[in-house]
């Protein structure tokens, strides 16, 4: 009877097979997808949220499932001095470093809160618009203008940023600045006047269930509606994460949850793009 008590039990194996048939799907479906608009070859997503909630941790982990290895490819900071000072664009690439995917992942300074100072609405709002070029060092006594390098004057669609994610960390929600989320809230009207929808990325919520022996479930849904607050936004547009860290191998349960939020990501991308699609299905004027 040895050989049985090894055998999972039959649910458990079903559930996995799932979870592994999941991530599947989920890897081509990434890899496949592409812009529905003909103007766009990727979708230029913005990552913004405080110094230290893991933006560039998410990069890399999102690089790290389609390596199929655990890769550190953007530079990581700690939370006492950031390390992304200008603007970089990460493509993400398809499984084995194939052809890039529909996906590019920008990062920039993370904002201010507290005594931090961060990016200026103005400049945030000029990334947004597609007039900052590519590995532009922010410095807040000089906005970006018309005479900034690489200024791009007529920025087209594939120039501009088409979603916006916000990224918070599930495990200091409970101790940012006050004034952060009136930063959010402000940054969430400005966006939303230029037509770009916003979702959020909580990370770090393997180390809220570490510190509680409640019931995670009820944990993990009081962070979630305080990250909602946080950000003015429903639940809806939150997806829960796990970065790769420490870790030396990849895990299916934590790359299930990258591939959520990239998914997620696009369908919004997606929406921006039909979006302006049906502001311009006028007669088409060169």
């Amino acid at each position: 009877g040895s050989a049985r008590s090894n055998s999972k039990d039959p649910s458990a194996q079903e559930a996995e097979t799932k979870i592994i048939v999941n991530h599947t799907i989920r890897i081509w479906t990434i890899s496949s997808y592409r812009p529905s608009s003909a103007e766009v070859t990727r979708a230029q997503v913005l990552l913004l949220g405080p110094v230290g909630s893991g933006k560039s941790s998410f990069i890399s982990s999102v690089q790290s499932v389609f390596n199929g290895r655990v890769t550190n490819r953007a530079m990581v900071g700690s939370s006492s001095t950031s390390f992304t000072k200008k603007m970089q664009s990460f493509n993400i690439h398809g499984q084995n470093g194939e052809d890039p995917t529909g996906l590019i992942l920008c990062d920039m300074v993370g904002l201010g809160g507290g005594e931090m100072i961060g990016p200026t609405l103005h400049d945030i709002l000029s990334i947004i618009k597609g007039h900052v070029p590519e590995g532009h060092k922010f410095s807040p006594d000089q906005p970006v203008r018309s005479e900034t390098v690489g200024y791009v004057k007529r920025p087209s669609l594939k120039d501009k940023i088409h979603c916006v994610a916000f990224v918070v960390d599930a495990s200091k929600i409970l101790t940012y600045p006050k004034d952060l989320s009136t930063t959010f809230q402000q940054l969430r009207e400005h966006i939303s006047d230029l037509g770009v929808h916003q979702v959020a990325l909580l990370t770090h919520i393997d180390q809220i269930c570490s510190e509680t022996d409640k019931d995670t479930t009820q944990v993990y849904k009081s962070r979630m509606g305080k990250a909602g607050a946080l950000l003015g936004m429903s639940s809806s547009y939150i997806v829960p994460l796990k970065n790769y860290s420490s870790e030396l191998d990849l895990d299916v349960n934590t790359d299930v949850l990258l591939l959520s939020a990239v998914d997620h990501i696009l369908q919004y991308a997606d929406l921006h793009f039909q979006d302006h699609a049906s502001l311009h299905t006028g007669p088409k004027i060169d």
